[in-house]
């Protein structure tokens, strides 16, 4: 979770994701953000998010981006 917070972090230095709950729903994340996001946890992470992944409840908050991650490496 650390190195996903890190990631975030440095894509938005202006957001405390740690207590950010609704991060697509209240349109705090752009999808300019959203794409910049899913290439780092793809590069830091080894994993390929599907299309059908980018979703905003996989974005809303850290916890559900770390949700998403660990989901997927277990495949």
């Amino acid at each position: 979770m650390d190195a996903l917070l890190e990631i975030l972090e440095e894509i938005r230095p202006d957001l405390d994701f740690s207590a950010e709950k609704n991060l697509m729903g209240d349109k705090i994340l752009s999808s300019l953000d959203v794409l910049e996001i899913v290439s780092e946890i793809s590069e830091e992470f080894g994993i390929r998010l599907s299309a059908g992944e980018i979703r905003p409840e996989n974005f809303n908050s850290a916890e559900a981006m770390w949700d998403m991650i660990t989901r997927l490496q277990g495949k």
